[in-house]
């Protein structure tokens, strides 16, 4: 199988061989535009803040941090200081981790889990070099840089210290990759001989995670399926107790929580008081030794049109995270000890909030991250006392980026069902809105997940050489609320492939695509959707990107040996043990909707496929085999080739360097505008 992964690689590097300068070309604008040797926007934790630096030549970052034993420096000092090209001896600055040294002449690295300890003098660290996302996990001495001897092979995400700073939780998957085991480790022990099991689940649908929450009082291990979830806690001063449930598992009743130092807040959608739907999720308290559902006390009830996404506690406020079913929008909402609220304003009508670590508890300001198509990311720091946002962060843009001479809107297209599908649309202001302008337009709508409108650099070239960028916020995502979601999943699921077809549609009715030069990308369980809607209007598109894309439905949920299928049942179906679960995902299955034979083909668009090798999410075989049978009955030509690019040292994520993924960008963006007529 190597030999033909290797062999379908050089083909593929063969056809994209007349475009080679131009993704040299490609390449070297992306590095033009990023600041090369650059600093990330500083965290406060206890007496220091930590950051993270780029140096230019290097691929990966490197982790840092500066002493702020009086508390006097404020962020923008701290981005000052750092962003200078080399760190001065006057700010003490300390390297926690540089990733190169872990990398080494390596092809792959991801850092999985990275936590200091409660008291700053140990980071504990996990590492990656294949991209299975089976981590290494060591500790470091922050006081002298050298690791300690001890070493525990085969973690995963998650990771939690107990106050003591010397006892450490950590995850453990199963040989499924599915995360079911919670260890304990004692630092100075050496191997994980000596380390205590300390939950693990045993239902095949639920994955488990563990960390410390921010008031530092609780560990806490969430256990969640794709409809149920059941918190369990440890006293973090306490940390060879039993774990105790906050509230026992109920089928289909979900659930987190954060603790506010005296009691449990519960973000759930279980009914309300009086057995009305919480959809949409509602806010109770919980005091901290109830697991009795009796006993929460509403504090936001569940509403129609606004999903409660998150809640975050702080010593004297909480924050929460709202999404309006009605735009799509995220929206932020302080409320303090004694009741008072107060909304944070955005200044853009159309824009994406991202999360930024808040690590300290007794704080009186919230940082978060903000963005939009055309506005690069920033670090926003919001003072809950005088209402006042500081931006102490900026994501620099060099070769003069000027975002006014870009236009982004939000759009709506209707679906065949009549339902209003969002789409958020970039472009450069002297774009032509009559039909003439190439456009990408990318989707996923897959497990809850929002796809925001962000700022891209790389997304630059394109613009630039006048193509459009546009994303379907299609039903099976979560950006219209919790309805959103269940409207494109299990038997819903079509909705997803329509409502991404009417959004193609729409863009080239309104003026905003070229009929002649619409490219669809999608990844993962987006390489479903660029599956399913080849399947379904080849004609509609000149060419499509399809990277890890979940193509073999049917044949992947069946077999339970693979990683993910028994907990993706929830998701997709299951094909094993409902019939009528089968035949709804056979009918929509990319590789099992391609025509049997030649005669039978209606011509396909050019395709661009990827695979890893290593990857544990999406087996490399199923894009392999769905580009095998395209070509069986499409053979494709010198101007719509069907490739498959295999990364043969990665995973899921692809290349993990940064020089690299703006490479395979590179490639990418040069297989549109070859197809688009711009390269």
């Amino acid at each position: 199988m190597l030999a033909y992964l290797q062999a379908e690689n050089a083909y593929a590097e063969e056809v994209m061989a007349p475009t080679s300068p131009l993704q040299e070309s490609l390449f070297e604008e992306i590095k033009r535009r990023v600041q090369e040797t650059d600093a990330g926007p500083p965290t406060r934790h206890g007496p220091w803040w930590y950051f993270s630096r780029t140096f230019e030549g290097r691929q990966y970052p490197v982790m840092c941090r500066r002493p702020d034993s009086e508390r006097a420096l404020t962020a923008a000092q701290v981005v000052d200081d750092s962003r200078s090209e080399r760190p001065s001896a006057e700010t003490d600055e300390q390297v926690l981790l540089d990733e190169n040294l872990i990398a080494a002449d390596g092809d792959f690295l991801a850092v999985g889990v990275l936590d200091v300890s409660p008291d700053h003098a140990t980071l504990a660290y996990a590492s990656d070099l294949d991209g299975s996302e089976s981590y290494t996990l060591r500790f470091r001495d922050l006081l002298t840089g050298v690791d300690h001897p001890d070493l525990v092979e085969g973690v995963y995400y998650g990771s939690a210290w107990a106050l003591d700073s010397k006892t450490f939780f950590y995850v453990r998957p199963d040989h499924a990759m599915r995360p079911w085991q919670i260890w304990r480790h004692r630092l100075g022990s050496g191997t994980a001989a000596d380390d205590v099991l300390v939950y693990q689940e045993d239902d095949e649908r639920f994955f488990i995670d563990v960390e410390l929450s921010r008031s530092e009082k609780r560990i806490v291990i969430h256990s969640a399926s794709k409809t149920t979830s059941e918190v369990r806690w440890i006293d973090a001063g306490a940390p060879a107790d039993d774990a105790r449930v906050v509230l026992p598992r109920q089928a289909g009743i979900e659930y987190d929580v954060e603790h506010d130092g005296g009691s449990w807040l519960v973000r759930t959608n279980r009914p309300g008081p009086d057995g009305s739907p919480a959809t949409n999720f509602a806010l109770y308290r919980l005091g901290d030794d109830s697991s009795d559902p009796a006993d929460l006390e509403e504090l936001i009830p569940a509403r129609v049109d606004v999903k409660l996404e998150s809640v975050e506690a702080f010593a004297g406020h909480l924050v929460i995270a709202e999404r309006f079913e009605a735009d799509g929008l995220e929206q932020l909402r302080v409320i303090d000890r004694t009741g008072a609220e107060q909304v944070i304003d955005q200044p853009e009508p159309v824009y994406s909030l991202l999360g930024d670590p808040n690590p300290e508890w007794n704080t009186t300001t919230y940082r978060f991250g903000y963005t939009s198509l055309v506005t690069p990311r920033s670090s926003v720091e919001y003072d809950v006392a005088s209402r006042r946002r500081t931006t102490v962060w900026t994501q620099t843009v060099q070769g003069g980026y000027e975002p006014e001479k870009y236009r982004t809107e939000r759009l709506w297209a209707k679906a065949d069902d009549g339902t209003r599908v969002p789409i958020s649309v970039v472009a450069r202001r002297d774009a032509p809105l009559d039909g003439s302008t190439p456009c990408l337009l990318y989707g996923y709508g897959a497990y809850e997940v929002t796809i925001d409108p962000t700022f891209s650099v790389p997304r630059l070239n394109l613009l630039e050489r006048g193509v459009s960028f546009a994303i379907a916020h299609v039903r099976g995502g979560g950006e219209l609320g919790r309805s959103w979601y269940e409207q494109g999943r299990m038997e819903h699921k079509t909705n997803s492939f329509t409502d991404f077809i009417a959004a193609a549609s729409h863009l080239i009715d309104s003026g905003w695509a070229d009929p002649r030069a619409l490219v669809a990308r999608g990844a993962s369980a987006g390489g479903l959707l660029m599956g399913a809607v080849i399947n379904m209007r080849p004609d509609l598109w000149t060419a499509v990107v399809a990277e890890v894309p979940f193509v073999d439905v049917v044949t992947t949920m069946s077999d339970t040996s693979l990683p993910l299928t028994v907990t993706e049942w929830e998701e997709w179906g299951d094909p094993v043990h409902d019939a009528d679960a089968y035949e709804r995902m056979l009918a929509y299955s990319p590789y099992d909707n391609l025509p049997t034979d030649a005669a039978h083909a209606t011509g396909y668009p050019a395709i661009f496929v990827t695979a890893g090798l290593n990857d544990p999410r999406v087996g490399y075989w199923e894009p392999a085999k769905w580009v095998a049978k395209l070509r069986s009955v499409d053979a494709g030509s010198d101007s719509r080739p069907i490739l498959l690019k295999t990364e043969l040292g990665a995973g899921h994520q692809g290349p993990s360097g940064r020089y690299d993924v703006w490479r395979d960008e590179a490639r990418v963006q040069a297989f549109v505008l070859m197809q688009t007529g711009r390269a």
